[in-house]
């Protein structure tokens, strides 16, 4: 992904007078921005909207535990994987032709969703909204870039970057209020009017700037096989995870699709070594920041939406909650998050990647730990909510963690790449961390068993799993992300 790349490109203003340092003079900039995030906002909101309305879609559709897992996963699974190819992509056909591509795919893949007659259906439109998200949300990001410049972008990217914590919150809430109003399918209808919107907006806002978004005139190398291996391996990591839910790992539905996503991993890496213009660079990966900021950032995002999946179905299935009641359950922890990355940025400068990213990652262990002792008779505002407040708190650090570790000390031409193997790490842990928790809760998400009671003992199996994982990166926090603090000179980095 090459965005910051394409926005360093001077090109000659037809206002002669305009600064240097000034962004090319596109009127009305600051609505392309509105109408750019807005469209970035459903992109991020759908990640948790799904999450409260999963229980109502899993009774109205007879999806089980494995399905409704594909439900999130298939979003995350598509976005994440092909996020190096949409910024390919935006750099070969043009920026402005990519976001409507992107965006036209989203928009009517969110119709589909809303439409489905089934499981099937639902699943599959999920994928293709993944697909569009991988589309727009590079090509949005470098129209940014190329429009703003000096402090107005900086300004332009403090407001994207508050978009993740706005969609994350809203998300739940968005979700509780449709589920309890006109239905679950409003989820995805939402989208539409807000698509339509962007697609009719943009356009009319770039109309004199196409040589802005024009294509980089690179149109080969867009690395298709490397985009396919990048989306089998994990793709049938987590079929084979949610295999073996429901066969155990010795049967061959479950390791076949394991050993699958092994040989699919080596298949990328051999790929990348001998195509010309690889879709990433695997000497990238030879530095110790990167490799450690991705990481964590996996750990960081799975941990995370792993336990938003698990909470929706704890309120809704055991005590009972209405999807509106969810929601608002989850505003403090949505809101905690935001909070924790400020602070993270703050505690970064101060103490460093290591003991921010170690504290963040112990707190998180605590906040699960003290997840694992719900029953049908916790009260969720004593019990439940601190304890997620907690852990959603320290995994905000933890993404600044990430994201600013990922990103130290790289040269300029690598920028574009590295934050783009970020968001990847970002959309790919979330589709594992659904992946492997629901696997360890096994029955407990679905539904109400013969008897009318649904058992806690997979919820508390789950957070245990969480406990261990988060202990496991604050003990490797010294190996996984680099010492010292980030350099003031630099500016600042945004978190994912």
């Amino acid at each position: 992904m090459t965005t910051h790349r394409d926005a360093e490109h001077a090109h000659p203003s037809v206002h002669a007078h305009a600064h240097h340092d000034e962004s090319p003079q596109l009127p009305h900039r600051w609505r392309l921005l509105a109408l750019l995030c807005l469209a970035q906002f459903m992109l991020i909101a759908d990640v948790t909207v799904i999450n409260v309305a999963l229980p109502t879609i899993g009774a109205e559709l007879s999806l089980g535990g494995s399905g409704l897992t594909w439900v999130v996963t298939a979003y995350t699974l598509f976005f994440g994987s092909l996020l190096l190819l949409g910024g390919r992509l935006a750099d070969a056909l043009g920026k402005q032709r990519t976001f409507l591509a992107g965006l036209t795919l989203f928009t009517v893949a969110s119709m589909a969703c809303g439409l489905a007659p089934g499981g099937g259906t639902l699943i599959a439109a999920r994928s293709v909204q993944g697909v569009g998200a991988a589309l727009m949300s590079p090509a949005a990001m470098a129209l940014v870039t190329t429009f703003f410049r000096g402090p107005d972008r900086n300004k332009a990217l403090g407001i994207w970057a508050a978009i993740g914590g706005a969609g994350s919150a809203v998300g739940v809430l968005l979700g509780g209020a449709f589920v309890s109003g006109p239905g679950w399918e409003w989820v995805f209808f939402i989208n539409v009017p807000v698509g339509l919107v962007a697609l009719l907006g943009v356009p009319a806002l770039l109309r004199n700037s196409r040589a802005l978004v024009a294509p980089s005139g690179r149109h080969g190398g867009l690395d298709p096989v490397g985009a396919l291996t990048l989306t089998a391996a994990p793709g049938l990591l987590i079929f084979g995870l949610v295999q073996a839910r429901d066969h155990g790992f010795g049967a061959p539905a479950g390791w076949l699709p394991l050993l699958g996503a092994a040989l699919a991993a080596l298949a990328f890496v051999a790929v990348e070594r001998r195509v010309r213009e690889p879709l990433v660079r695997l000497a990238l990966f030879g530095r110790r920041s990167l490799v450690g900021g991705g990481a964590v950032m996996l750990a960081a995002s799975g941990l995370l939406i792993a336990s938003f999946f698990l909470s929706s179905f704890y309120l809704q299935h055991v005590l009972g909650f209405s999807a509106l009641k969810t929601g608002l359950a989850f505003l403090p922890v949505a809101v905690a998050i935001t909070l924790g990355a400020h602070l993270g940025s703050h505690l970064v400068g101060r103490l460093g990647w290591r003991p921010a990213g170690t504290a963040a990652f112990a707190l998180t262990a605590v906040g699960a730990y003290l997840l694992t002792g719900l029953d049908k008779d916790s009260n969720v505002w004593t019990e439940l909510v601190p304890g997620f407040a907690l852990l959603s708190f320290a995994l905000g650090t933890g993404f600044v963690c990430a994201t600013t570790a990922a990103m130290n000390g790289l040269p300029h031409q690598d920028m574009g790449l590295a934050s783009g193997l970020v968001g990847t790490a970002h959309e790919l842990g979330a589709a594992l961390g659904v992946a492997v928790i629901s696997t360890v809760a096994g029955a407990s998400l679905e539904g109400p068993a013969a008897g009318g009671a649904v058992g806690t003992g997979g919820f508390d199996n789950a957070f245990t799993a969480c406990a261990i994982i988060a202990a496991a990166v604050a003990a490797l926090g010294a190996l996984l992300l680099p010492a010292g603090r980030p350099d003031p000179a630099a500016g600042p980095v945004m978190a994912h």
